[in-house]
């Protein structure tokens, strides 16, 4: 016993059930990952490709199997009139405003993408977007009901 005696022991236990918030933002928070890793693939000319698996039916057997297939990942930015790159920030298919009536953040070249992207991510995991990404999941959840 005497060992384990050296150890801190506590009275934490880990919680079942994790918010409903916090799911938004690790959600928000791995494709902010994958649109900065697709920023920086683009940028050095390498490919990058996230998998997925996906239920086939096979044709000749009628058996369902899981195949890994690529996953499509859409860039969120787009180059402006005035030639400077604009990021949108999407949850799922809703576009987020970071501030009022501005949607979007320009930069000027594709590397302060990649810092822009990293900053908006901290952001979302320190939870200064979550009153925009709920409205956004309030209103993608008002498209599901009848």
């Amino acid at each position: 016993m005497s060992t384990l005696n050296t150890l801190k022991l506590g009275t934490s236990k880990k919680p079942l059930h994790m918010p409903a918030i916090q799911v938004r933002r690790n959600k928000l928070s791995t494709k902010l990952w994958e649109q900065i890793q697709l920023a920086k693939s683009q940028i050095s000319g390498e490919p990058f490709q996230v998998t997925r698996f996906r239920s086939v039916r096979d044709q000749a057997t009628g058996l369902k199997k899981q195949v890994e297939m690529p996953k499509r990942i859409r860039p969120w930015w787009f180059i402006s009139e005035a030639g400077k790159v604009c990021l949108n920030i999407r949850y799922g298919s809703q576009t987020l405003e970071i501030s009022k009536g501005k949607p979007s953040v320009e930069v000027d070249n594709p590397n302060a993408l990649i810092k822009a992207l990293e900053i908006i991510k901290s952001a979302v995991e320190g939870g200064e977007l979550d009153t925009q990404i709920e409205e956004a999941s309030t209103h993608l959840r008002s498209r599901f009901t009848k």
